[in-house]
């Protein structure tokens, strides 16, 4: 097995690339830095363990969001980003978001009535 070693060192390159362009918030059961010192420091191990357990689910191939079915059947939310980083999608002051959803009708409101006048002057000209 003479490419034994260059398979190995591949593998490694790849997952070190993949540690690092992981979103922090999608790795799995440990810190990401400790994922980065288990490939770093135990090569043929610590790539394997990181692409069955480590690896966030739906990666792409650097570790990014992905796009493949697989992903998009495993996240039950429109917006993955939520999905990596619980509690993030909750309001932290129920108040403060009732106002910003307040001042977002009332802005498509105001968009809507003016877009009804210039339908309105232009069906009338």
């Amino acid at each position: 097995m003479p490419y034994f070693g260059l398979l190995v060192t591949l593998l490694w390159v790849f997952c070190l690339i993949d540690v690092i362009t992981a979103d922090d918030g999608g790795v799995r059961y440990l810190p990401k830095m400790v994922w980065l010192l288990f490939v770093l420091f135990v090569p043929l191990a610590g790539s394997v363990v990181w692409l069955v357990a480590g690896r966030p689910i739906g990666g792409g191939i650097w570790g990014g969001a992905g796009g493949g079915s697989i992903a998009r059947r495993q996240n039950s939310s429109e917006f993955p980003e939520y999905e990596t980083r619980p509690g993030r999608h909750l309001a932290q002051d129920p108040a403060a978001d009732e106002e910003f959803l307040r001042q977002c009708r009332a802005r498509a409101e105001g968009q809507r009535r003016t877009e009804r006048e210039r339908r309105q002057r232009e069906a009338g000209n």
